[in-house]
Formats: structure tokens, C-alpha cells, sequence
């Protein structure tokens, strides 16, 4: 926000006023969206705000995949690079780096330990290193997919039993499974990165239309990550900006007006609270999502699962392990008292976060950067599900991608390796 003097008292506000003195010397006849664009592209991305050291942290290749967890889970973020420990010291970022490792990648991993659907593959592995350990009888208690018969009744829906998790972790499989093991769960070489002399209308473009998670910012020639932009700095950013004169006009329009939600309630992907819950990350493999509701009696939803949330079955399985088959509810309860029991800070505990197609953008992102998530749902009078909004929605509001925009942008990203799965 701006203070009383006028001058910004963040480095988000510095921006926003930065945006706005550009705003006041662009062309007349250009439409607001136009007039944003030219100021985004003027603005270069080295301006933008550095993450705290705790957000920009590396993961070793040789790390194990329990301490990449860890990592990612104390710092509340969503993915991390991955440093070669074989790349010679005075390697270039493009050498150094062999990608970003993210929850998501993860849940590939997991699921593929767990889904026994196409006869022998990584879960068989795992399966036999499994049972080296704790027995075949356990293994297969934990399990379950274990079953031919379940196997063919339920093709679609990844179950485990309670204690599947706590017998996972505690392995020597998972132990000994290095993030450089699962390279086929993540993009592997190299990822996309901004440089500093890039806009800040290509980092919002990349979040928004190119479906990012975070961006990474490099120096051209440089060895080390400068900074990491995430969708939630986004957010704080537009919400320090919510009170300035070029984002006044579009903030006091509700969403509605604006054309959101973008997606209607049969194009949301949900889960009901009695799936299991592995079921919801399968489906935010499959559709791209980074986040689905738990629906109760068919479209009232009840919470919120995140992809970041698969920490909770790895860094605390204990707390599942009465259960015979860990649902979307299961999950999500036992989640909830988890927190609350460990004095812990989460929007998972808050449940959902809702609003109307009555309410302003600027209602939406103070909703957003208070609790420090990008994705809303939307709601009517009853309590029945409208619509999702994400900060994706939301920039597509702000900005547009001009014709041929990013030319040969994505040229120099090398392709992915024949064996990767993502």
C-alpha cells in the first residue's frame, strides 16, 4: 500500500507506483488492458521484490527424496532446483541446475508406488523392496491395490489402506531414494527461467496463459538462481497495489462483470469427500490443477486440497493409520486436528476459501494474499459450488499475451529426455 505521505512502504508499492506513473504517459486511445500491458513491459523483472533466502533454498541431487520433503514442507514451498553434486564448478545455471523438484513430481512418484493397474512397473519394485523389509503379509495389508479383484472392480481410483504411508516412509525403498531417482516424475533439463532484463509482462504471462507454479530469474551468464517470483508474491504485490488509481477502476468491478469465474460448476475438478484421497492428486496430475475441492452431498464443497498437501502423507503418516482406507475426508480431518494439536499455521485449517459473484477483484485478492493462497471458489446464497478463480483468471483480467509475443522465446529451452514422464 501507499502511505499517508505518498510514498510506498513496500517494495510490492514502489511497483504499483512505478506502474502508475508509467500509466499516466501512455497513449490516450489505448484501452486499459493495452495501457497495463505497455507499463508490465517497461518494468524489467530484476525490479521485482527477492524471495526470502527460505524460498530460494536448492535440493542436491543426491538428497533423499524424505529430505526433499522436509525441505520443501519447513519452508512452505511448492518446488526447489535441483543442483547437479556431478556439475563442474564453474558450470552455467544451465549446467548446474537439472530442474525443479515440486510436490507434484512427487505425487507421480507416489502414485506410481501405489497404482497396479498395467502389470509390472515401479510399484512392483516397490512392492518387493516393501516386502524385503517388513514381510508380504503386511506389505500387502498396507497395500491396497495388492488385489487382482480390487484392481479390476476399481481401475480408476488409487486406494491405501491407514498405516500404507507409515510403512512407506519408514522403508529403506523410500530412505534410499535419491530426488535424482525420480527424474521422471519432474522437468528434468534444463527448466525455464526468466533473465533479470526480462518484463514483467513475460513473468505474469508465464504464470498465467504457460500455467507456471513459480518462475526463476537468472543473471545471463551467471551460475546461481537471482531470485524465484512465486504466484503468491504475485498476489501481494496486486493486493499493495489494490488502493492505486490504475488498479482502482478494475478492483471495484465485480467479478461477475468481469467475466469470472471462468470455469462453470460442471468444468470444476472436484472429489467427493468418501473418494479416496489419492484419487484427488491423481486428478491433479491428470488435469494440470494445482488444487481441487472436497464436495459434500454432490457440489457443497467442505475444503480444500492443494498439491503441496501431499507433505501431510509423507511427514506425518502416523496420523492415518487407523484409518482402512485414507478418503478425501479421512485426510482432511485428520490433517485439520494435526494442526490445530501441533500449534501449526495453515490455510488448510481455515477450510474453505469462498466468495460471490457479487464481490469485487479487490475483495478476491485481499481474501488471497490474507491467507496467503491463490485459488478461490465461488459460492451462491446456498453454499453450492459456482466456479473456481485463480491467480491465473485473474491476470488473464489484467494483462494480455500480444500476437506472436514470445516469438522464439521457448527455442532455447532444451527438450525433455525420452524417459520423463512429465
Amino acid at each position: 500500500m501507499v502511505s499517508e505521505e505518498g510514498s510506498p512502504r513496500s517494495p510490492e508499492a514502489k511497483i504499483g507506483k512505478e506502474v502508475e506513473d508509467l500509466w499516466d504517459i501512455q497513449e490516450a486511445q489505448l484501452t486499459p488492458t493495452e495501457k497495463l500491458n505497455a507499463c508490465f513491459e517497461i518494468i524489467p523483472v530484476s525490479e521485482f521484490p527477492h524471495a526470502s533466502p527460505s524460498q530460494v533454498i536448492e535440493i542436491r541431487s543426491d538428497a533423499s527424496l524424505g529430505e526433499a520433503v522436509r525441505l520443501l514442507s519447513q519452508n512452505k514451498i511448492l518446488s526447489a532446483p535441483v543442483v547437479d553434486v556431478d556439475a563442474p564448478e564453474d558450470a552455467s545455471w544451465i549446467d548446474r541446475y537439472l530442474g525443479m523438484v515440486e510436490f507434484a513430481g512427487i505425487v507421480v512418484w507416489i502414485l506410481h508406488q501405489s497404482e497396479k493397474n498395467n502389470g509390472p512397473d515401479a510399484s512392483d519394485a516397490f512392492q518387493s523392496a516393501i516386502e524385503d523389509s517388513i514381510g508380504p503379509a503386511v506389505a500387502a495389508a498396507a497395500n491396497g491395490m495388492a488385489s487382482p479383484r480390487y484392481r479390476s472392480s476399481q481401475p480408476g481410483s488409487p486406494k491405501t489402506a491407514g498405516n500404507f504411508f507409515e510403512l512407506l516412509t519408514s522403508s529403506d525403498f523410500y530412505k534410499n531414494t535419491k530426488v535424482k531417482d525420480i527424474s521422471g516424475s519432474f522437468r528434468w533439463a534444463p527448466f525455464l527461467a526468466l533473465q533479470t532484463s526480462n518484463s514483467f509482462l513475460t513473468m505474469l504471462l508465464l504464470l498465467s496463459k504457460y500455467r507456471m507454479k513459480s518462475v526463476p530469474v537468472v543473471d545471463l551468464g551467471g551460475q546461481m538462481i537471482d531470485n524465484i517470483i512465486t504466484q503468491s508474491a504475485v498476489i501481494h504485490m496486486l493486493g499493495e497495489c489494490a488502493d492505486l488509481q490504475w488498479f482502482r477502476s478494475l478492483g471495484s468491478k465485480k467479478l461477475c462483470e468481469l467475466g469470472l469465474p471462468l470455469m462453470n460448476t460442471n468444468q470444476v475438478i472436484k472429489v467427493d469427500e468418501d473418494e479416496p484421497v489419492l484419487q484427488a492428486f491423481r486428478l491433479m496430475r491428470e488435469k494440470g490443477v494445482g488444487g481441487l475441492p472436497v464436495v459434500s452431498g454432490g457440489n457443497k464443497p467442505v475444503a480444500n486440497i492443494s498439491i503441496r498437501d501431499i507433505q501431510f502423507l509423507l511427514t506425518a503418516p502416523e496420523i492415518y493409520k487407523d484409518y482402512r482406507s485414507i478418503t478425501a475426508k479421512n485426510f482432511v480431518t485428520s490433517v485439520k486436528s494435526y494442526l490445530e494439536n501441533n500449534q501449526k499455521a495453515s490455510p488448510f485449517v481455515s477450510g474453505m476459501i469462498t466468495c460471490r459473484k457479487e464481490d469485487t477483484l479487490k475483495d478476491v485478492i485481499t481474501k488471497l494474499d490474507s491467507e496467503e493462497i491463490h485459488r478461490i471458489y465461488v459460492v451462491d446464497d446456498d453454499g453450492n459450488l459456482e466456479g473456481v478463480i485463480t491467480l491465473r483468471d485473474i491476470i488473464s483480467r489484467i494483462v494480455h499475451e500480444p500476437r506472436g509475443y514470445f516469438g522464439d522465446f521457448f527455442d532455447g529451452v532444451l527438450p525433455l529426455p525420452a524417459n520423463s514422464r512429465v
